[in-house]
């Protein structure tokens, strides 16, 4: 019987466990959707739904708190400024796995993790703000 068992080790120790969903988390909220392993999709959907809770509440420690987990302060930014208020009305269920074939390397099951209600020009938008920053200069 599997009791006390919350969560998937994924075969990592702590800290690489912390370290991988604190980079997914981030590039899950600056993307607003990504593709990943279908256990690591599972699992980051219950931090990213903690996380955008943070993001609702909108007080200085909920901002603290979800500082410390994410890597950095443009993640936190958005989180608080343009996702709380868009799921503001929402009582859940901010994100969804949707099942997404096979890899071909190793075929690992893959899986898409998008936020629902997501803006469809956010994927990317920080990758093309670059290119023209660099075609500029």
């Amino acid at each position: 019987m599997r009791h006390a068992r919350g969560y998937r080790r994924l075969n990592r120790t702590a800290e690489h466990r912390k370290a991988l969903f604190s980079n997914m988390a981030g590039s899950l909220i600056e993307h607003e959707q990504i593709k990943t392993t279908l256990p690591k999709a599972k699992e980051l959907k219950r931090i990213i739904d903690k996380l955008i809770t943070l993001g609702k509440r909108g007080d200085l420690h909920a901002r603290r708190q979800a500082g410390s987990q994410l890597k950095q302060d443009a993640y936190v930014v958005k989180l608080f400024d343009i996702l709380g208020p868009r799921y503001a009305e929402r009582q859940g269920g901010y994100c969804r796995v949707l099942k997404a074939g096979f890899r071909y390397g190793d075929m690992a099951p893959m899986a898409i993790i998008e936020l629902v209600d997501r803006d469809p020009d956010a994927k990317g938008a920080g990758d093309r703000a670059r290119l023209e920053a660099e075609d500029a200069a």
